[in-house]
């Protein structure tokens, strides 16, 4: 980059240089030749207005060191009058003017005179008859002038250009060196180290806000990896619950198998494999949900049927009371299998903690639906609210992990409420735990 970054500012430069050269010269060309023209022209008025008096001298004086020459030539070709030491046996140029004054340049003049010259012709009227006044100054001057400023150029151009050649590269050096230094910090950091961070300049300028946006994205790298390395130890330590339960059925049954009643083994087990089979099912959505599977398009669902019919279920264990009195019809765009498995994550979380009931409020409006379900169990503490929504949490730790729950229903809640674009939060309430979904209505 810093290379081309050289070259391109080289290049552009040169280009510029050339162009501003170019026009700097024909300008100072054009300029001088206009001069050089306005002082013949002059002349040859003068030279005329004496021949229209009739005091035109034989021998014009020489005027001034401009190096201008002139002739009068009447009709017939004849020289009538001459700038002094001039010859008179040729006419100055050749060519006639029309009406009014005529202006060329020629190269050499025809008595031998070498060089560019510009030739101003002239008619005009004398008492003896119609005559030609042509005045002749040199070039030489000019191209000097030029000449000079073509030396400049052609010397100082380049220099110029090597300078801003070395002012870039060291420039784009300095620019770019906390660019490199941050490569080389990155390039360092490796999964294992994700704690470091590259340095921030003080500079407050674009590298500094880079340096800033390279440590927000470790940050964030380090806050995933963790909640891999995390989520990893307790989906191990999950599965190895029930696995070493079953294993020690299985060790103890063996060792005893007159003693033990191996319907009750079987049920043990049936119950720790459904338990084994829930989890891995949760894990595998979360993967899902972490890895950005595509989803099925969102279709017209009914909600309050998936939240009567996740009622009925609970209600039909017999223990508790579900009042669903105050569930109204609602309607969603979302996902059927997704939606009733945050409603029945969250009826089996209030049936665990429940008391004696549990209260099902659903309504909506032109805006949002908002489903609320709400136990009569011992609450959550506010402290706690927000972590409840977190994988592999238990409020209750003491609570046995073998016939509890896994930690994942409300996280897996809360991924699939907030992928329908909607919240789930725990809100106040006089007693128990008051949890409120509200997502957009349909």
């Amino acid at each position: 980059m810093r290379a081309r970054t050289t070259v391109a500012a080289t290049i552009v430069v040169g280009v510029a240089l050339v162009v501003t050269a170019v026009s700097l010269v024909m300008f100072l060309r054009h300029s001088l030749v206009e001069r050089v023209d306005d002082i013949a022209r002059v002349r040859a008025h003068d030279i005329a207005t004496l021949a229209r008096q009739g005091t035109l001298p034989t021998e014009l004086a020489v005027e001034g060191d401009d190096g201008s020459i002139a002739q009068v030539v009447d009709g017939a070709g004849r020289v009538v009058a001459a700038t002094a030491g001039l010859r008179r046996d040729q006419s100055l140029a050749r060519f006639l003017p029309g009406a009014g004054s005529e202006v060329r340049t020629v190269d050499g003049l025809p008595f031998g005179e070498a060089g560019g010259y510009r030739v101003i012709a002239l008619p005009t009227n004398t008492p003896e008859g119609p005559v030609t006044v042509y005045v002749a100054a040199s070039l030489s001057p000019v191209d000097d002038v030029v000449d000079v400023l073509q030396g400049a150029l052609a010397t100082g151009a380049p220099l110029l250009l090597a300078l801003v050649a070395v002012t870039t590269w060291t420039v784009a050096g300095r620019t770019l060196r906390p660019v490199d230094a941050i490569r080389a910090e990155v390039a360092d950091i490796s999964e294992r180290s994700l704690d470091r961070r590259v340095s921030v300049p003080t500079t407050d300028d674009e590298i500094s806000r880079l340096a800033g946006t390279m440590n927000m994205m470790l940050d964030r790298l380090d806050a995933a990896a963790e909640r891999q390395r995390r989520f990893v130890a307790d989906a191990s330590h999950e599965l190895q619950t029930p696995l070493a339960a079953a294993r020690t059925d299985l060790e103890v049954a063996l060792a005893h198998p007159d003693r033990t009643k191996w319907n009750e083994t079987a049920a043990d087990l049936l119950v720790a494999n459904r338990r084994m089979e829930r989890l891995v099912r949760d894990l595998l959505f979360l993967a899902r949900a972490d890895a950005g599977v595509p989803r099925p398009p969102a279709r017209p669902v009914d909600l309050d049927d998936i939240v009567l019919a996740e009622a009925a279920r609970i209600r039909g264990s017999g223990h508790l009371r579900v009042d669903t009195g105050a569930v109204s019809a609602a309607a969603v765009d979302g996902r059927r299998d997704d939606l009733t498995r945050a409603v029945r994550n969250l009826f089996d979380n209030a049936e665990h903690h429940a008391s004696s009931s549990v209260s099902v409020e659903l309504d909506s409006d032109d805006r949002r639906v908002t489903l609320i379900v709400h136990d009569d169990g011992p609450g959550i503490p506010p402290a706690d609210r927000k972590r409840v929504f977190e994988r592999f949490t238990r409020l209750d730790d003491d609570r046995s992990r073998r016939t509890g729950g896994t930690g994942l229903g409300l996280a897996i809640a809360r991924e699939i409420i907030d992928a329908h674009e909607g919240s789930i939060d725990v809100e106040d309430a006089p007693r128990g735990a008051r949890f409120v979904i509200r997502l957009p209505a349909r």
